[in-house]
């Protein structure tokens, strides 16, 4: 077999137009049912309130704070147009435990609120004329026959983990916070989506692996990696939701926050 090459971008636009036309395979009595593929967008459009902030005329009307240090989150955030500096939370994540995986999302997304703004001077953000300023924190998990699946944290899970996906589907639990600081505030919100993968050929899984990008997501679940793009077969769903933070759900939680 001849070493696998990691596609072009442009080969890779191309396989993504071309799994948007590509009719679903059938499936088996009992499993979902075919839905359209969405496959995600590769140029996000911005909000209207992205759009204003992000004009040179039209300041941003308020602070922003990225309680991550996800670059995907940071990605999606710029292509949001929103300017924003960034605070980890740092908190051991393991040991928030929930069963369901809604409510620990939630709670972790809550808690790494809560961890912030455990350092800040509250005070100084609640000064009469002060700019509102928000945190907007976040959480996701795989969830995989029905099992919550967190980042991998050995080679050997993280190969079990690609493998389920091989031929199959994951769906994506998602959670977003964001706190109003100058009034105390706090909105919350959850997204969901669901991902379907052709067969990944072994060497695929063994290269991602190797790379270790996989020991920092979720499920070990890569989205637009150029290594794993040409094997998703469908996205149901938000592509930035997968990815950690859904547009939708931050651009009306931030609104929110600001009228609370």
């Amino acid at each position: 077999m001849p070493p696998y090459r990691t596609p072009s971008l442009l080969r890779l636009r191309f396989a993504a137009a071309a799994l948007c036309c590509q009719q679903r395979r059938p499936r088996l009595p009992g499993t979902p049912p075919t839905r359209r593929p969405c496959f995600p967008r590769l140029t996000a459009r911005k909000s209207p309130m992205a759009t204003a902030s992000s004009s040179p005329s039209t300041p941003q009307p308020f602070k922003l704070i990225l309680g991550s240090s996800s670059v995907a989150r940071k990605h999606i955030l710029e292509e949001m147009g929103l300017e924003f500096q960034v605070m980890t939370a740092d908190i051991d994540e393991k040991s928030i435990r929930r069963e369901n995986p809604d409510d620990l999302v939630m709670v972790l997304a809550e808690a790494k609120a809560d961890a912030i703004m455990s350092r800040l001077n509250i005070a100084d953000y609640q000064k009469e004329g002060s700019q509102p300023t928000l945190l907007i924190t976040s959480d996701i998990v795989v969830v995989h026959e029905g099992i919550i699946r967190e980042k991998p944290t050995t080679k050997e899970e993280a190969r079990q983990f690609l493998k389920g996906y091989s031929g199959g589907h994951v769906s994506t639990v998602g959670s977003v916070v964001v706190t109003n600081l100058t009034t105390g505030k706090r909105l919350g919100s959850l997204d969901k989506a669901e991902v379907y993968f052709h067969d990944i050929p072994d060497e695929v899984i063994e290269n991602l692996i190797d790379e270790g990008v996989v020991f920092r997501v979720a499920g070990g679940l890569l989205l637009e990696h150029p290594l794993t793009l040409p094997f998703v077969e469908a996205v149901v769903g938000s592509s930035d939701s997968v990815m950690g933070l859904s547009k939708e759900i931050a651009n009306k939680l931030i609104h929110d926050a600001l009228r609370a």
